[in-house]
């Protein structure tokens, strides 16, 4: 059938269960463009290729995975790309949903490439390792709280859909996996600038035991430095509170 490289971090799902309860949770949402990420031996794209009326792609860095599946499922001839998703551009030209049990070894800069194509995405369905998962929907004056969680959340509703057993994976990881959904705010964060939102919010956590004040010194007046919120630390501070941070910060 196909090889498992573990160079490409690539665990293959193999539950129907839990792939059933994936798509179940992708159909809750509207969407006629669909992105499949690391489709791999085709656990999921067996399902999402049967869904009627969307326009659907998958990217596949492995070219043995794409010759699989391509010979599996001669419905996808033409819709793989052949690349990988952190240097692939756009899939689309309009609005697209996008889905996969993301390889694990790039899962958070695959969340950085969501960010990058935010405008267009209306939904993303991912199976993560769990501490990654967690990262991601986790709220203020937590441990897990980081520039991940608020840089995604300034940008959309987050929801940690289900946990996800080593047992179900071949060859099962040596971590605990869960499913995550993302879908646009409905109210756009108040932000100065996404350029100084992204400069606040890593100088806030790259010394994150510090105060704000000593964190953020540079970003900031002596005078604005003086009021009592630089007196907590970056995981204190809620989302929105970054944003309107933003409109005090010094011109850059």
């Amino acid at each position: 059938m196909y090889t498992l490289k573990k160079s490409l971090g690539q665990h293959f799902l193999k539950d129907e269960e839990v792939c059933r309860k994936i798509i179940s949770y992708l159909q809750e949402m509207e969407f006629t463009r669909l992105l499949e990420v690391g489709p791999g031996g085709g656990a999921l794209t067996k399902y999402l290729i049967s869904i009627p009326g969307k326009d659907f792609l998958a990217v596949e860095l492995d070219q043995e995975k794409v010759d699989y599946l391509v010979k599996t499922y001669p419905a996808l001839q033409g819709k793989i790309i052949h690349e990988s998703i952190l240097e692939m551009a756009k899939p689309f030209s309009g609005k697209f949903t996008v889905v996969g049990n993301f390889p694990y070894n790039i899962s958070s800069q695959i969340l950085f490439k969501i960010l990058e194509w935010k405008e267009e995405v209306e939904c993303m369905v991912g199976m993560f390792q769990k501490e990654v998962a967690q990262r991601v929907v986790s709220k203020e004056g937590t441990k897990v709280y980081g520039v991940l969680s608020v840089l995604v959340q300034a940008f959309f509703e987050t929801r940690y859909l289900f946990e996800v057993g080593e047992d179900s994976f071949q060859p099962p990881p040596k971590v605990k996996s869960a499913v995550i959904r993302l879908t646009p705010r409905k109210e756009p964060l108040a932000m100065q600038s996404e350029k100084l939102f992204f400069m606040l919010v890593k100088a806030a956590f790259n010394q994150r035991r510090k105060t704000l004040r000593n964190a953020v010194k540079d970003l900031f007046t002596k005078e604005e430095l003086a009021d009592d919120i630089f007196n907590k630390r970056a995981e204190q501070l809620k989302v929105e509170d970054f944003g309107y941070l933003t409109f005090r910060m010094r011109a850059f």
